[in-house]
């Protein structure tokens, strides 16, 4: 992933909590390596749905070897953006989706309203924007 400092929705940036990584090592005794990191990391992000603008929670992982040295290297090395994130919950201003218990669900939206009504900005405790998509010419 990518870095930047400027929000553009179409790259499709997530903003993460750098102090929830996680993860564990499992060994591979065949293959290239002796094991690989399974690795999570909690991330909020903005999508337009049907023309609406909502905000995302839930978290990015990715298998990675060798076993990153902290949440920025994970990120660094997390190229793979195919599937996304992980949405756990979701905020349009009007209603809530997601199938978490009532105490996370209550946990998500003192994170996603605030978020939405202060759209673009990055929620306090967030680092971002993050990236998977590599900087176009005009994109500078």
């Amino acid at each position: 992933m990518i870095r930047e400092d400027r929000f553009l929705i179409s790259r499709k940036p997530y903003a993460v909590d750098l102090s929830s990584l996680r993860g564990s090592r499992t060994d591979t005794p065949q293959g290239r390596h002796d094991y690989y990191f399974s690795g999570r990391i909690d991330a909020v992000w903005f999508r337009r749905r049907r023309g609406v603008t909502v905000a995302c929670i839930g978290e990015l992982w990715d298998y990675q070897h060798p076993e990153p040295a902290n949440a920025r290297a994970f990120l660094e090395q997390h190229g793979d953006g195919r599937y996304g994130g992980d949405t756990h919950g979701r905020w349009d201003g009007e209603s809530y989706w997601g199938n978490v218990t009532l105490s996370e669900q209550e946990r998500h939206l003192a994170i996603l309203k605030p978020m939405l009504t202060n759209y673009p900005a990055i929620p306090d405790g967030y680092d971002g924007w993050w990236t998977f998509q590599p900087a176009k010419h005009g994109d500078r």
